[in-house]
């Protein structure tokens, strides 16, 4: 009798649930593994261009050292669950566990925590990061099947938690992480230490991106629209645009862009695409600006809707193929114009999207023609040609929270981010999703 109330039990739970390791526990500081936080002895204080801080600015990191966890633990749960179905009698059940998982496109991965996740990154095709509010920050060593949590040991819980981490990039063994309150963590080994690398007060804005760019090598933009490069791990860095947007806007106050002059604000939703080129929204969503490698300023751009964007990135990812806007109300355009310092978008067309008044909040091209949305209440839109019409996904149905990130890996693998800790992982119909991706966006 309790050999069949088991066999029910296994029936009616989610084969997600099999995966989920008691041990690994959501509070920190309990059976998870830790970065250690300490002061460099030698750091010393940053200093900044007092009369032009848009010029460079340099620092000294403070190192912190990772003392990492195999992965046992997390691998031998999903061992567990598969031997408990098989021990039973029945190897079929064991297989449909899995075939489940497979059924949808997206299914849930379960993480350690239960806060909004913002980004993911990969070294290798096993090896990346999650990271996310109060400072969620996890790893993984088996392409994201599993994650474990890292922590900082020299910080309080009840500070560390105040960390928002929101970016995070690799690359060749190198990595960034980009927080709020404004914090960068750097990375020469894949994660096994880190080092925090001190920013200027005087900076202009908020760090809003970072990414890898090679060894000590990184580029990161601020929500006035300052955009620094270094080239010795952060230490120094130079700045690639002359001026803030808002003294750009209140100069060219006669540029005929709505809501552009005599601007005050931010802009949100930095996109880079390959060539280094950036996209931006208004804090009030009511224009949108370009820069390009080589430009001495922003350039500002009419939304042409009467409708607030919400988020903008780039067709597949180049600046060449065109640009996308989501607007309030669910609104997706697409336009395959040219856009930059010379040209305006004009032919914005709107995509056929039933989304019933759920907002999108990211987009991303996996392939030329295959495209996909994700928005409130964890809806999830696929398009089979390049955005011109989509249809609904339920992979995410029965899941509570939004999404806010989609993102694909050249190597295939594709994870959709959001509330609650949802973090799904795309199948392609070969199991791991090994197939031809391009990426919904650097990182």
């Amino acid at each position: 009798m309790r050999i069949l109330l088991v066999i029910a039990a296994i029936i009616t739970t989610h084969s997600f649930t099999f995966l989920h390791h008691p041990t690994i526990s959501s509070h920190r500081g309990q059976t998870n593994s830790f970065l250690s936080l300490t002061p460099h002895p030698n750091s010393g204080a940053t200093t900044v261009n007092v009369n032009n801080p848009l010029l460079e600015f340099s620092s000294s990191p403070t190192p912190l050292k990772l003392d990492r966890r195999d992965f046992s633990s997390a691998t031998a749960a999903a061992a567990t669950s598969l031997a408990l179905a098989t021990s039973l009698g029945s190897p079929q059940l064991a297989n449909a566990i899995f075939d489940n998982a497979r059924a949808t496109t997206w299914r849930a991965i379960p993480v350690p925590f239960e806060d909004t996740l913002f980004d993911i990154a990969f070294d290798t095709e096993s090896h990346g990061y999650l990271v996310g509010a109060k400072g969620s920050f996890a790893e993984t060593n088996d392409g994201g099947e599993t994650w474990l949590q890292r922590s900082f040991l020299s910080l309080e819980a009840e500070e560390e938690v105040t960390y928002r981490f929101q970016q995070v990039s690799f690359k060749n063994g190198e990595g960034w992480v980009l927080g709020r309150p404004a914090i960068i963590l750097h990375t020469t080994d894949a994660g096994k230490s880190w080092e925090k690398i001190p920013l200027s007060p005087k900076l202009p804005g908020d760090p809003a991106s970072i990414i890898a760019l090679g060894p000590n090598k990184a580029e990161m933009t601020t929500s006035q629209g300052a955009v620094y490069t270094t080239e010795n791990a952060g230490r120094n860095w130079k700045a690639m645009v002359k001026e803030t947007i808002d003294a750009t806007l209140n100069r060219i106050s006669s540029s005929g862009v709505s809501g552009a002059s005599y601007f005050t604000g931010s802009i949100v939703n930095q996109q880079r695409d390959e060539s280094g080129a950036y996209i931006a929204v208004s804090s009030r969503g009511n224009f949108f600006l370009t820069w390009s490698p080589g430009d001495d300023f922003w350039v500002p751009h009419n939304r042409g809707t009467p409708r607030r964007i919400q988020n903008m990135g780039f067709v597949e990812q180049k600046i060449g193929k065109g640009v996308w806007a989501t607007l309030n109300g669910g609104k997706l355009l697409i336009s395959h114009s040219l856009v930059g310092a010379e040209s305006e978008v004009t032919d914005f067309e709107e995509s056929k999207i039933k989304t019933g008044g759920y907002g999108i909040t990211d987009v991303a091209w996996r392939t030329e023609n295959e495209v996909w949305a994700v928005g409130g209440s964890n809806t999830i839109y696929k398009s089979l040609d390049g955005g011109k019409s989509f249809s609904f996904d339920n992979s995410a149905n029965n899941l509570p929270g939004n999404l806010y990130n989609v993102k694909f890996f050249e190597d295939g693998k594709g994870f959709a981010l959001g509330s609650n800790g949802v973090l799904l992982k795309f199948n392609d119909g070969q199991g791991q999703g090994q197939g031809q991706g391009k990426k919904g966006r650097k990182s």
